[in-house]
């Protein structure tokens, strides 16, 4: 059975790294606790303290100048945000024996403290989550953490996030999940989360996901990301929308895995049999510049209508070999 041998990571050409900026920005060292910080982080201090904590410094970020407060906190009142990706027991158990091999705790977590009725944890974590489990795991009762005073931070998890890079699937997943906590905190847009959410795709894609979680998203993802922008009405009405979406999506996603199984039976085995499929129906890969643009809609039923009219038998391992691109599964 032939097979499509990948093409060599290291033949791509290496990105040119930024040049470092000309001018100084931010505060200098002695400038970080020089000045005297709002009413905000005094009163953040007291909360501290009365739960059972220590600030160990108050100071500013030296690139913003925002306050943060350097605390140890009892490890039982902190939590993961509720909406951010599943643990990766691997990662947890690296870090567990990498903490307990050399016997520091060195790298703080990111927190805010959000207190909520009816439950125990006073801080939500968008940034620590591995680390706070294997310190729970290796029986520490405190954990040291920049807490940050704005309540905004808990929902910037894929900016914050560099503990463990995200694939496109963990991406998804998370954004979904803060896009419905915070569909019911008022009539914002998504687009006055785009920071948060990084891109409107990964709404459509995590709602696939969460319907089906073998979604291979990443033969998609290149394509969402030229037609789908960030919808302008409240998200609790858009999140409808995205639904309907994601059920399109889904629908197509049947339709070439049928040609998938296809090629498969005529004996074609690659990683790629599916993003291969994707390219072969998707209008607007050789769709001039200058042309109007596609909605979500259009581009969508075009390709349910061009993955209905797909041929395998005429598809050769040549083809396939000229193809490239991502595995259908790297997500």
């Amino acid at each position: 059975m032939a097979r499509v041998a990948s093409k060599n990571p290291s033949s791509r050409k290496p990105k040119k790294r930024r040049k470092p900026a000309g001018a100084s920005v931010g505060l200098t060292a002695g400038e970080l606790q020089s000045a005297v910080p709002p009413d905000g982080v005094p009163q953040l201090r007291g909360f501290i303290e009365a739960d059972g904590g220590a600030v160990l410094a108050a100071y500013r970020e030296p690139y913003g100048g925002r306050w943060l407060i350097l605390a140890s906190l009892p490890i039982d009142l902190v939590e993961p945000t509720p909406y951010q990706r599943n643990l990766s027991d691997t990662h947890v158990r690296r870090l567990e024996g990498v903490i307990g091999k050399i016997g520091r705790f060195l790298d703080p977590i990111i927190a805010v403290r959000l207190p909520k009725a009816g439950q125990t944890a006073k801080y939500w974590t968008p940034n620590g989550n591995h680390r706070l489990s294997a310190m729970r795991t290796l029986g520490s009762s405190s954990i040291v953490a920049l807490i940050v005073p704005e309540p905004s931070a808990a929902y910037q998890i894929l900016a914050l996030n560099t503990e463990k890079a995200h694939n496109l699937r963990e991406k998804a997943i998370e954004v979904v999940r803060m896009y419905k906590e915070l569909a019911q905190l008022g009539e914002a847009t998504e687009a006055a989360y785009a920071l948060e959410f990084e891109e409107p795709t990964l709404i459509t894609l995590g709602l696939c996901y969460e319907e089906r979680p073998r979604f291979s998203g990443g033969a998609y993802h290149p394509l969402l990301k030229r037609v789908e922008t960030f919808l302008e009405q409240p998200m609790r009405t858009a999140i409808e929308v995205r639904r309907k979406r994601a059920l399109t999506l889904l629908n197509l996603d049947d339709l070439v895995i049928k040609q998938v199984e296809a090629l498969k039976s005529k004996g074609l085995t690659s990683p790629y049999l599916k993003s291969f499929v994707v390219a072969r129906v998707n209008p607007i890969r050789f769709r001039p510049k200058d042309a109007p643009a596609l909605s979500f809609d259009d581009v969508m039923e075009r390709m349910i209508s061009a993955v209905g009219k797909f041929n395998p038998d005429k598809i050769k391992m040549d083809d396939l070999a000229k193809s490239g691109g991502a595995p259908d599964e790297a997500e």
